[in-house]
């Protein structure tokens, strides 16, 4: 089984930081009261937002992270991998392309946005590997793991899309539960991989 580089840890590791950290910091920023609940992350990186550029910025670090665990990922399967950069370039897209001042259309953002959330929920579910003498499969990489933790991304996933299409007050909350939960799964396949490279195979 391929190891994971350490530069790995750091990449996986960045992606919540920045995401959960920038939306966090441009939220205080922003004049009056911010309801992150039922206000976008979005709407922290759009063309009137005060300083838009630190959930900028944050997007676009957020879109290298995971581009940069996909390559350090070796355990997983290639496709599961080509899948999580997608959702790393998309994510860095969404930053290109902020919902215009005063609200409006925005279908590249909303193309954007689609394809990062999708491909970030999904990867998980195509990343396992069969098990085969004399070489362990990290636990993250084991079929019953990697489907399990992919249908409670896209669950979560379906849960914001059902508030989003409903437009309901509780957008902002349920767009932070699926954007995180997505950002923490690649950190946490990375510590299972590097943990199964310490041990013996069984």
């Amino acid at each position: 089984m391929r190891t994971v580089p350490g530069w790995g840890v750091f990449t996986s590791a960045a992606a919540p930081v920045l995401l959960i950290g920038g939306w966090t910091l441009a939220a205080r920023l922003q004049p009056g009261h911010f309801d992150q609940v039922s206000d976008t992350i979005s709407a922290l990186a759009a063309d009137d937002a005060r300083h838009r550029w630190v959930m900028t910025a944050a997007l676009v670090g957020v879109g290298a992270a995971h581009v940069g665990t996909a390559l350090a990922l070796r355990p997983a399967t290639p496709a599961s991998r080509w899948l999580l950069a997608t959702g790393g370039v998309a994510t860095a897209l969404v930053a290109a392309n902020p919902l215009p001042a005063g609200g409006g259309p925005a279908p590249e953002h909303a193309l954007a946005a689609g394809v990062a959330f999708v491909a970030l929920a999904a990867w998980p579910t195509i990343s396992w590997r069969r098990r085969t003498p004399g070489v362990d499969i990290p636990v993250a990489f084991r079929p019953v793991v990697a489907l399990a933790a992919g249908g409670v991304l896209l669950a979560t996933l379906g849960w914001f899309f059902a508030e989003l299409l409903r437009d309901g007050d509780q957008i902002g909350l349920t767009e932070r539960a699926a954007a995180g939960s997505q950002s923490l799964w690649p950190l946490a396949a990375v510590l299972l991989a590097r943990r199964a490279e310490r041990m013996p195979a069984v």
